[in-house]
């Protein structure tokens, strides 16, 4: 392996350190992926290897062979940095050893896969990059067939987004759209839709979700958009007990997921 890199004037890390932005992301169309486990599904799964950064003395020598067999399998080379040095490229706190630079996927809603018994998942405006995350990892659980982010109002492959789906997100295929777009897209390609709504007159267990199968979820502040109203949208809520009058999307999402897979079990 080569002398590692020192400087944060190296116009590799200038570039890479620009990518923690999503300005810098956009201008690049590059994304940062950060943590061993992360990378090693990115290299794994749908992800295009540009850069493979790595501090040699924060990785346990298992873990360098292993890494050093996926990068010669992806064809990127490992490109060693100072600890000072990869302590910048680490997002937050984290000091795994390991960035990786990918480019930005592609998100057209032609990747989502056309299946008979297909469940997906549908989020419209979710802001936090750490509930998209979590979104994304539990429907990688229950085994759903792909996530569409509607009117997004975050970027997909924000680092925090890519940690809370624990590297799912390269390996499920996500797309992003306007909500007019996708409603059409799900209408032309027969989807039974079903949407979360706080005010609905249906509790989730009483639906019998057919597929294909759509389960369209709002924003935390907003929740559903009037776009996910009328014929063809099956509105289902959560009973609410206790005094909040809503749940985390993410948690939202996980009953919604599970029922469909209990139902499917049945």
């Amino acid at each position: 392996m080569a002398s590692p890199i020192h400087s944060l004037h190296n116009p590799r890390i200038k570039q890479a350190l620009r990518l923690r932005d999503r300005r810098g992301r956009t201008q690049q169309s590059r994304i940062i992926i950060d943590g061993w486990r992360e990378t090693c599904r990115a290299l794994e799964g749908n992800a295009t290897p540009l850069e493979l950064f790595v501090c040699e003395e924060l990785l346990a020598a298992p873990q360098q062979h292993a890494l050093t067999q996926l990068a010669a399998a992806r064809r990127v080379e490992l490109t060693p940095v100072s600890r000072d040095v990869f302590q910048r490229l680490a997002f937050g706190e984290r000091g795994e050893g390991v960035v990786l630079v990918a480019a930005s996927p592609r998100t057209a809603l032609d990747q989502i896969p056309s299946a008979d018994q297909a469940v997906i998942a549908v989020l419209e405006r979710v802001e936090k990059p750490g509930n998209l995350g979590a979104i994304v990892r539990t429907a990688d659980a229950a085994g759903l067939a792909a996530v569409v982010v509607a009117d997004p109002s975050t970027d997909l492959f924000n680092p925090n987004a890519i940690r809370a789906s624990l590297g799912a997100l390269f390996h499920m295929p996500v797309a992003a759209a306007s909500a007019d777009a996708v409603r059409r897209w799900l209408e032309t390609r027969g989807w039974n839709v079903y949407a979360a709504r706080v005010d609905a007159a249906v509790p989730y267990t009483h639906v019998r979700y057919r597929r294909p199968c759509a389960i369209v979820l709002g924003s935390e502040s907003q929740g559903l958009s009037e776009a996910w109203l009328g014929a063809g949208i099956q509105a289902v809520a959560l009973p609410m007990h206790g005094i909040v009058d809503s749940l985390n999307v993410s948690v939202t999402a996980g009953v919604l997921f599970y029922e469909v897979l209990r139902q499917q079990e049945l």
